[in-house]
């Protein structure tokens, strides 16, 4: 296929958040899944600080046995300037892939930039990808929409630091233990399991070094006696949604946190799910609702929490959304898409159509009276 055919993919990687390195791992299994003879393919790192640097150089150098980009840190030079760099060039098609979890990334800056850009990208738009991302607010919406969830609190800092308080508040609403995470954060960072009120302190503490809200969760499971079953779902589409297979994590430590994730490479993944098919047609349907009323596009991981109801539980319980999954070789999503029908590669392919095609739809909009 010649050169001027190709779709100029732009992967952005790496970002201003403390899952920083998370990107480069997902980055570098997207360049090494995507088809060159039908994208041109234009890595660009962020940096910690907000720098923009072309990686080209850094991922032509990369050998087959690499697991991650090369963060864009280190990197001298000048940096790029965002707009032009993600311009179409010559009257080609331009897709941005921003594989940028967590925050400055995930939760609507990024795609805001795009949009004033004019160009196509995969995922959410800005008020899907920034409701996802913060937990509370997405909480109060699905909540609104009348879906399952575990009893939460959701205070800013100057409630959260008042200790006292905040724990005769946390044990009369959701008893212990409890999880406390910061509201926007993805990967489990900053999230710990508290048993009692001494502990709570700590935990917020910990918290807010990465965001100044703080959502604290009832530990599901507790009430009932058992250990929470931890469910996934990969959600795929724009107006006319799909939902994979589901699948169950088995965590290796208390609970799924970021070195189950990523580092020890320990915890089960059971894919598909061992669930019956009314367990799995409404998991998979509580999914797709919790995507829609969260104004979704493109992809997002929902995540619940299980209770058997034959152990006086309350079944699925939506926990939270990713609206850029982790894409490294162990993520849930596209095993999950796998799982179902649609390989790698083809995801890709699928991810960038969908952004092309809510581009074209939404650029049909009237800018005049």
């Amino acid at each position: 296929m010649p050169t001027t055919d190709r779709t100029r993919l732009v992967v952005l990687f790496g970002g201003r958040s403390a899952e920083h390195d998370v990107s480069c791992i997902s980055a570098r299994n997207v360049l090494a899944a995507v088809d060159p003879e039908r994208y041109d393919i234009v890595p660009i790192g962020i940096t910690r600080d907000g720098r923009w640097i072309d990686a080209a150089a850094s991922v032509a150098a990369l050998d087959g046995a690499a697991t991650a980009l090369p963060s864009p840190d280190p990197q001298p030079g000048a940096g790029l300037d965002p707009l032009p760099a993600i311009a179409p060039q010559g009257g080609g098609q331009v897709v941005v892939f921003p594989l940028l979890h967590g925050p400055m990334g995930e939760d609507g800056t990024v795609q805001g930039l795009l949009e004033l850009a004019g160009v196509p990208y995969v995922g959410p738009g800005v008020l899907g990808a920034a409701a996802c991302m913060d937990k509370g607010l997405a909480k109060d919406v699905l909540a609104a929409r009348g879906l399952p969830q575990a009893a939460w609190l959701c205070v800013r800092e100057g409630e959260a630091r008042a200790a006292d308080a905040l724990a005769d508040r946390v044990g009369e609403a959701l008893g212990w233990p409890v999880f406390v995470k910061p509201a926007n954060m993805g990967s489990s960072i900053g999230v710990s399991r508290v048993t009692d009120a001494s502990g709570l302190a700590t935990a917020v503490a910990e918290a807010l070094r990465f965001d100044e809200y703080v959502v604290i969760e009832e530990a599901v499971g507790a009430r009932c006696g058992v250990r929470a079953r931890e469910i996934e779902v990969a959600v795929l589409g724009n107006a006319a949604p799909r939902a994979s297979v589901p699948g169950e994590i088995e965590p290796s430590h208390d609970f799924y946190d970021f070195d189950d994730k990523y580092t020890d490479g320990t915890s089960g993944l059971l894919i598909p799910a061992p669930l019956d098919s009314e367990a799995t047609g409404a998991v998979q349907a509580l999914a797709l609702a919790a995507f829609t009323a969260l104004r979704v596009d493109g992809m997002a991981r929902v995540d619940f929490l299980y209770e058997d109801p034959d152990a006086g539980g309350r079944g699925f319980l939506v926990n939270e959304l990713n609206t850029i999954p982790g894409f490294t070789q162990i993520s849930m999503y596209p095993k999950l898409w796998e799982a179902s029908g649609l390989a790698y590669p083809a995801l890709v392919d699928e991810l960038v159509r969908l952004a092309v095609e809510r581009h074209d739809r939404r650029a049909r909009f009237a800018t005049v009276r």
